[in-house]
C-alpha cells in the first residue's frame, strides 16, 4: 500500500470519528440543554466539521517516503585465464617494444642562408621642374589714359570684332583704326582706358552699356556668346 492510500484511509476514518462525535454531541444538547432540533443539529455539524479539520491534519500529516534506489548488482567475477606459451611469448616483444621510447630521427639542421646585404636604394633625382615664367606685368595706364595700340593685326588675321554686340561695320574699321584688332585687346581695357576709347567714339558710352569687356574676355579664350552665336546664323 503506497503512501497516499495510507493517508486517505487516515482522513477518512478520522471523519467518521468526527462525525459521529458531532451526533453525540447533537444528542447531549437535545437531552441536558433542551434545546431545539434544528439547532442542535446544526451545532453538531459544526462539532463534526471543525473536529474533521483538526483531526485529519493533525493525525494524518503528509510524509515523503523516500524512494529507495536499487541496490546496484556487484560485478561478476570473470575468470582470469592464464596466457599461454605462445600467447605470452607474442606479447612479450609487442609490450617491450610500446614501453621504449623510440627515439625521433634528429632533424637534419640546415645551414643558415646567409641574408644577403640590403641594397641600399639609389636616391631618387628630384626632378627638377621647370620655372615657369610669369606672366609679364602689365604697363601701368598711361597718364592720357590710352591703352596699348597695334600697328597691324598679329598675324595680317584681325579677330571679327562684329561679334560684339553693338558693334557694326563702321564701328569695326573705326576700332581698327585706332589699332584695335583682337578681342583680347578689348578684353584688357581699364576704367581710364574705357574712357578714352569711349572719346574716340560717336555713340557715348557703348563700351560698358553693352559691357564690351565681358563679351571679349569670352569670345578672347574661343568661347561664344549669345549675340556672337546669332551673329554666326545670320
Amino acid at each position: 500500500m503506497d503512501h497516499l492510500e495510507q493517508k486517505s484511509q487516515c482522513v477518512k476514518k478520522w471523519w467518521i470519528l468526527s462525525a459521529i462525535g458531532g451526533l453525540v454531541f447533537a444528542l447531549l444538547l437535545l437531552w441536558l440543554a433542551g434545546s431545539g432540533l434544528t439547532g442542535a443539529i446544526i451545532a453538531g455539524i459544526l462539532v463534526a466539521v471543525i473536529a474533521g479539520l483538526i483531526l485529519s491534519k493533525v493525525q494524518c500529516p503528509d510524509q515523503s517516503v523516500p524512494t529507495s534506489a536499487p541496490a546496484a548488482k556487484p560485478a561478476q567475477a570473470q575468470p582470469v585465464t592464464a596466457p599461454t606459451p605462445a600467447s605470452a611469448a607474442s606479447v612479450a616483444p609487442a609490450a617491450v617494444a610500446s614501453t621504449v621510447p623510440t627515439a625521433a630521427p634528429a632533424a637534419a639542421k640546415k645551414p643558415a642562408a646567409k641574408k644577403a646585404p640590403a641594397k641600399k636604394a639609389a636616391p631618387k633625382a628630384s626632378a627638377a621642374k621647370p620655372a615657369t615664367a610669369k606672366a609679364p606685368a602689365r604697363k601701368p595706364v598711361a597718364a592720357d589714359g590710352k591703352p596699348e595700340m597695334l600697328t597691324a593685326a598679329r598675324g595680317g588675321v584681325a579677330d571679327d570684332l562684329k561679334l560684339l554686340k553693338g558693334v557694326g561695320p563702321k564701328l569695326e574699321q573705326t576700332l581698327n583704326a585706332l589699332g584695335v584688332y583682337h578681342f583680347d585687346q578689348v578684353a584688357s581695357w581699364r576704367k581710364k582706358e574705357i574712357e578714352w576709347v569711349d572719346d574716340k567714339l560717336k555713340f557715348k558710352g557703348r563700351i560698358e552699356r553693352d559691357d564690351w569687356i565681358k563679351q571679349a574676355k569670352v569670345l578672347a579664350k574661343g568661347g561664344e556668346t549669345e549675340f556672337s552665336k546669332r551673329s554666326k546664323k545670320t
